[in-house]
């Protein structure tokens, strides 16, 4: 059941299913609370929280366009925890929701049990080669509206190497321009890949908790190398390898949720069932 609350003058869908160890998932680029939640099959014990970022999903208004940051997501976090009364969470999310989680654990460590970073888009620095597509995509729907703006996208080379590399990859792009809201909230395309959730590696070793990064080859805009060296870097941080989905999407979810329940019960004393 979803419901929502409200935060700077912003109404925020939000999901909060289950009792016990709070983790909050947090979804991706262009995605919404179903996606986290349908990608983690909740065990026993666990309390999973996922929200819909500004400018995604159900939440409205828009806001404040200047506000669409890592720094600002992860104190949108910060506000749902307060709403709910819950003091400390593991904090966890896909490609911007694992960069949400990465900027919440560096600049709220008190209230951080544990950090899960799956399939991470940025390191440190703003505007990576691999989302640099998103702001092409924005064009596209600015100048000619979802529609043909997606027929006319189809015929660029940077869908065409998206294609060849990973046909899953290829199909989160064309979701860009077919997700209802495509044209109203165009401008998070724009914005949020030239943010990134730190500009300081050194921020990264100070991270004392317990942390999961997981990452998987053929996947163009989450490079496997960017999981590598967030896992090495933060200090006694577990890495495990995905299932790519374009391989077998269905595997690539069982691997999510095996790595995650293990790394609760393993690093965050969640009972074994």
């Amino acid at each position: 059941m979803t419901t929502n609350f409200g935060h700077d003058g912003l109404s925020f869908r939000y999901r909060d299913d289950g009792s016990g160890l709070p983790v909050v998932f947090q979804h991706g680029l262009g995605g919404d609370l179903t996606v986290p939640c349908a990608l983690f099959a909740r065990p026993d014990g666990v309390r999973l929280i996922s929200f819909d970022a500004r400018y995604h999903g159900d939440t409205r208004p828009l806001g404040d366009p200047a506000k669409l940051s890592f720094d600002a997501f992860a104190d949108d976090a910060v506000a749902l925890l307060d709403h709910l009364k819950i003091d400390k969470a593991v904090i966890g999310g896909i490609s911007m929701g694992a960069g949400l989680a990465l900027n919440f654990a560096i600049r709220h460590p008190g209230r951080t049990l544990g950090v899960i970073l799956s399939r991470p888009a940025w390191l440190d620095e703003p505007f990576p080669e691999n989302v640099r597509v998103f702001p092409i995509i924005a064009q596209f729907i600015r100048e000619f509206g979802a529609i043909v703006g997606l027929e006319r996208f189809k015929k660029t080379d940077e869908y065409a190497k998206t294609l060849r590399e990973s046909a899953d990859s290829a199909t989160a792009l064309v979701g860009m321009f077919q997700h209802p809201r495509s044209e109203e909230t165009v401008e998070k395309l724009e914005r949020i890949p030239r943010d990134c959730p730190s500009t300081n590696r050194e921020a990264w070793k100070a991270i004392e908790a317990p942390t999961l990064v997981m990452a998987n080859k053929i996947d163009p805009i989450h490079p496997f190398f960017m999981g590598q060296v967030l896992a090495s870097t933060i200090p006694n941080a577990d890495f495990r390898e995905l299932t790519p989905k374009s391989v077998n999407l269905g595997k690539h979810a069982d691997d999510v949720t095996r790595w995650m329940t293990e790394f609760l019960q393993d690093r965050l004393k969640l009972a074994k069932v």
